[in-house]
Parts: structure tokens; sequence; C-alpha cells
């Protein structure tokens, strides 16, 4: 009888003890997965604000846009493209001659964005570039990725495509072209879905590319107003290129329109049409 009672005691302590030694652990796993969490957390944060250090520059005028948008003016050798290995150090070029014929009067008006409707302007040697906030980033599929092409990740292509029309021409050799495109606000699904028109030079077996016009896109301006755009790559959208001024490489030289910047008026159904015109020459 004393060996079954010291039996079940001790049954007792080990059962005591595998609950509680249990209970340690599971707090022990919380507690590891909670610091690794913030540990992540704080990597994330410390990422996105070295990220948003390297686009946005030290203005030497700032500008509230009707839209939301903080416009700063920033000294154009300052500009994010002077960061590239190969233009570091370099001064800013006077914008070539326009090719001959072309009508100077055609170029995107001013009065076509919102943030020049606050009266205010960028003086000569600063051009405005739209400030880029902490939620851009987020909205974007990773830190490293942000500005780029965005690859729909998870999303079922058989129920959402890519779905154009395009007209082209090839197979002579041309030194630019120019377009005149019907700006629209249409109406997205969801802030996966997105919008455009633009004019597109694509060249060699790698895409290289220069395209410019508007898009509508939550995912990259976190709203739908339809936004003037300039996107480039080099190697067929897989390491190079990106959106505006977020990334090196592209160098702006107006100190009139803001890359990124809301359009307005657009056009109205069966009333008047608005146009923007580009031109893309070498």
């Amino acid at each position: 009888m004393v060996n079954l009672l010291h039996g079940l005691f001790l049954f007792s302590l080990s059962m005591h003890c595998f609950v509680a030694c249990l209970a340690s652990e599971t707090s022990n796993h919380e507690l590891s997965n909670q610091t690794f969490l913030s540990e992540e957390f704080h990597l994330l944060k410390k990422m996105i604000t070295s990220r948003l250090q390297q686009i946005n520059k030290p203005a030497v005028k700032t500008i509230q846009s009707p839209d939301g948008d903080i416009i700063d003016c920033v000294l154009s050798h300052k500009q994010p493209a002077f960061d590239h290995l190969l233009l570091k150090g370099q001064k800013l070029l006077d914008p070539q001659e326009r090719p001959r014929g072309y009508n100077a009067t055609d170029i995107l008006s001013d009065n076509f964005q919102l943030w020049s409707l606050s009266g205010e302007s960028c003086s000569e040697g600063t051009i405005p570039i739209r400030r880029t906030k902490k939620e851009d980033i987020l909205r974007a599929n990773s830190v490293n990725t942000f500005g780029r092409k965005l690859m729909q990740v998870g999303v079922e292509t058989t129920k959402y495509k890519h779905v154009h029309s395009y007209g082209s021409v090839t197979g002579d050799r041309y030194y630019g072209a120019k377009a005149t495109i019907n700006l629209w606000s249409p109406h997205v699904e969801g802030e996966k879905e997105f919008s455009l028109s633009q004019i597109w030079l694509v060249t060699g077996r790698n895409a290289n590319t220069i395209e410019a016009g508007w898009q509508v896109s939550h995912q990259i301006y976190g709203d739908y107003l339809p936004r003037f755009f300039v996107y480039w790559t080099a190697d067929d959208y897989k390491q190079t290129g990106c959106y505006n001024l977020r990334c090196p490489g592209f160098v702006q030289t107006s100190k009139t329109f803001v890359l990124g910047g809301a359009l307005s008026p657009v056009s109205t159904y069966n009333g008047r049409q608005r146009a923007i015109t580009l031109l893309i020459y070498k």
C-alpha cells in the first residue's frame, strides 16, 4: 500500500512537472515568436526608412498639392538619377534641341497637373518631385521591388487578365515617336487593378523600353486619380528600371511637370475631350 501511494505520488509529481514544463516551453516559444516578429518589424522599418532617404532628397521648397501630394522642389543635380554610379559627380546637361518641325506649343500643359493649381512653382535650377511616403512602399510586393512593375503575386490569372490593345510600327530606323493621348479617369475594380494609356518604345532582344503616358493605379499611388508617368527598363523588366524617379537612371530637366503627378481636368463622355501630347526622341 505504501509502495502504491509512493508510486502515485511520483506519478503526480511527474504529471505536474510535465504540465509545468510544457507551459514553460509554450511560453518560451511564444516569447521567441514575439522576439522574432519584433526583430522582423524593426528590420522592415529600417529598410523602409533607408529607402525613403534614398528617394526623398532635401527640398529647397515644399508645395502642398490639392490632391494631398507633397511636392518637393529639389536641386536638379541632387535628384535620384545622380545616385547612379555612372552619373555621380556629373553636371546636369542642357536639354537637346527638339526635332525640326516639332511644335513647341504641343507640350503637356502644366495646367493639367493638380499641384500647379496652388499657384506656386519650383524655381530655376530645381525640379518638382512627388514625395514618396512609407505607405507607398508598403503597397509594393517588397522594399526591394518598390518602384518597379508589380507582379500580381497570388492573383488568379484565369480570373484577372491583362487586357490591352495597341497599334505599332516596325521594320525601319526610327529616331523618335510622338503621340497625342486622350485623357480619362476610368473606374477600376479594387486595389490590384489598373488602367493606362501610353506611348511605348521598345528595341532589342532584352526589351529595352521607354514608356510614357497616364495611369490609374491604387497600388502605385494610393488613389484612383489619373497620373502622368514614365517607365524604363534595359533588360525586359528583370532587374533594371522603375516608375518616374524612384530609382537612378532617368534625368529630369523640366521644373514644370511632376512625374507621378495627378492630371486634371479629364475628358467627359459626349463632352469636351482632353488630351496630352508626348514626344520621345533620340
